[in-house]
């Protein structure tokens, strides 16, 4: 354990940014698991909604320093990718 006060700050900062960015992780998670359901299901439509609304959730997560610039676009293109590829 550490005996300095910094270092005792630290140790608390790196705590709630960890849950912090867990919880986000996970909402974007939900969010991409919620296209691949529409799209499993065939509902061009549902896809297309969902897809809007993960967009906007990886996108939030990108500003917010969770994911980086190019992962978080590289997610937002393989959803629209599977979203389009439905008839």
């Amino acid at each position: 354990m550490a005996n300095i006060k910094s270092a005792k700050k630290r140790i608390l900062v790196a705590r709630t940014k960890t849950e912090r960015n867990k919880a986000i992780r996970s909402k974007v998670k939900t969010y991409i698991k919620k296209v691949y359901a529409a799209i499993d299901a065939n509902d061009k439509e549902a896809a297309q909604v969902a897809l809007k609304a993960a967009t906007v959730e990886i996108d939030k997560a990108c500003t917010k320093g969770v994911y980086h610039k190019k992962n978080a676009s590289r997610k937002v293109s393989r959803l629209a990718q599977a979203v389009n590829k439905l008839a």
